[in-house]
């Protein structure tokens, strides 16, 4: 289980065909990286003694930065550990 503000993702390969079939180019500009949610922490503790809410929930298809995670290798599997600021959207 992650502590505090943490997220496990375990990361989406992205599409590069489109639904009507065009092939998309790959390039080398940085930009947003998706992942679905495994583990989500309890929440950050505030000075108040409270826990700040976790916007996430496991399942939650994510999106971040391509920077932002460190990767981890968990039996042979790699996740990635993401804080939850440096998520920048989640799907539907």
């Amino acid at each position: 289980m992650p502590l505090e503000d943490h997220v496990i993702v375990e990361a989406v390969e992205e599409e590069t065909t489109t639904k009507s079939g065009i092939i998309l180019p790959s390039d080398n500009k940085e930009k947003p990286s998706k992942g679905k949610v495994i583990a989500v922490g309890a929440g950050k503790i505030l000075d108040n003694g409270s826990r700040a809410p976790i916007d996430v929930a496991v399942g939650d298809i994510v999106y971040f930065t391509k920077y932002a995670p460190d990767e981890i290798d968990v039996d042979g599997n790699k996740y990635l550990v993401i804080k939850q600021s440096s998520l920048l959207a989640k799907q539907g």
